[in-house]
């Protein structure tokens, strides 16, 4: 295999929703020609209307000029079959989360394209060598995480499946800087990076709700801190029914405690700021957030319901337990190599999740508070709330050595 035979001069996107307008538009607005494929052609045809409305909007805004508005429509061509993809360099599938549904795409794709082609899913959690197997070519098989939306975020995962071949990575490295991207390679495990560490982040929010603390006092906390906007802020604007019906749909995780609140604000169809009202409301075409104590007395309700005995929780526990969640999993992920190096974990935070950019991303915040110091605060946390809170291994080698995260390499410190 050699570098060029991966270079990406057409590239086609499967799925027409928002990530893949997102998607399809990364690609043409940097001058890679894109065919667009969807199983629904009246989706297509709104995503179309989609893409040229943003190009309008930003001619308007004189971000662009008129010649260059009709070049990024011209190298966006809607397709209505796989046949049509048979001669593209990459596909990226961006369907819904559903590991069945990609098989099933990846099992026709690789059918169907060349056999040099990359095959690339937009999965943001699910198994990237579960996805290559169904295929006769895992080796040109990973993972293109972007995040929404996808044409203005600055991150882009590369996940690396257990035999993506060096120069894919190096040609999906190499699209994504062509991109305009800030690109980090993960390791395939659930979540990444940055969506496993922030499964952490998002439970302990939720416990804190259960415990005592209120959705807006907890965006505060950690808003004060820097972060662009606090969890339950975050769920408004992405929308609180995704992982709702996500769980209906798996039939898994609809009893668990921590999601009972999000499970209440939807059968109330409190989807967030799309239906005007989430864990907030808002006024009609406004997107600022207003406190609403009636989900106070939900979040109250639902926790009484549960047999907690709430209690008050200040701003100080609510970013001590967000932040060390975050290096606790941070730390598990240098641990298994799924992360190079503390750096990527940071850049993944700074570019796709709102950290604060002046504390330089978590790991790095936590190397300025010192390891040992954040080893004795994990400790505390672990005796007053339990096992979830046992430090990583890592986290304990650092301490007794005098090392920082920033001192960890791949295959070790």
């Amino acid at each position: 295999m050699t570098a060029s035979r991966f270079s990406v001069r057409q590239a086609a996107v499967i799925g027409a929703g928002t990530m893949g307008r997102g998607i399809v538009m990364s690609l043409a607005n940097a001058g890679i020609p894109v065919l667009w494929l969807d199983n629904n052609p009246q989706m297509l045809e709104q995503a179309m209307d989609a893409v040229a409305k943003t190009n309008a909007h930003n001619l308007h805004l004189g971000r662009i000029d008129a010649a260059e508005s009709a070049a990024r429509l011209a190298r966006v061509t809607p397709v209505n079959d796989y046949a049509a993809l048979a001669g593209v360099d990459l596909v990226i599938e961006a369907v819904y989360e559903n590991l069945e549904l990609k098989q099933q795409i990846f099992r026709t794709l690789d059918a169907t394209l060349k056999s040099s082609a990359i095959l690339a899913s937009n999965t943001s959690a699910l198994d990237i060598d579960a996805i290559a197997a169904v295929t006769s070519r895992p080796q040109q098989v990973l993972g293109l995480h972007f995040f929404s939306p996808a044409h203005i975020m600055k991150l882009l995962e590369i996940v690396r499946g257990a035999r993506t071949a060096p120069e894919v990575l190096d040609a999906a490295r190499e699209l994504g800087q062509r991109i305009g991207k800030v690109c980090v390679v993960a390791g395939n495990c659930h979540g990444f990076i940055g969506n496993r560490m922030l499964a952490t982040y998002v439970a302990e929010a939720r416990k804190m709700l259960l415990e005592g603390a209120w959705p807006h006092q907890v965006d505060a906390a950690l808003q004060g801190f820097g972060f662009a906007m606090g969890p339950f802020r975050m769920y408004d604007v992405v929308g609180i029914d995704l992982e709702w019906r996500a769980r209906q749909l798996a039939g898994v995780g609809m009893d668990d405690p921590l999601v009972q609140v999000d499970n209440a604000l939807c059968e109330f169809g409190r989807f967030g700021q799309k239906a005007r009202m989430g864990y907030y409301r808002y006024a009609e075409g406004s997107r600022q957030a207003e406190h609403d104590p009636e989900v106070d007395a939900l979040v109250q309700r639902v926790a009484e319901g549960l047999g907690f005995r709430r209690r008050e929780i200040g701003a100080e526990e609510i970013v001590e337990r967000s932040l060390l969640a975050l290096v606790n999993e941070g730390a598990k992920i240098l641990e298994e190599s799924i992360a190079a190096n503390s750096h990527d974990i940071d850049l993944v935070y700074l570019n796709g999740y709102g950290f604060p950019a002046d504390k330089d991303g978590p790991m790095a915040w936590a190397d300025g508070e010192g390891v040992s110091a954040i080893l004795g605060r994990l400790e505390r946390l672990q005796e007053l709330f339990g096992e979830h809170w046992r430090p990583a291994e890592l986290i304990r080698q650092l301490a007794a050595s005098g090392k920082r995260f920033a001192d960890v390499r791949e295959g070790g410190i």
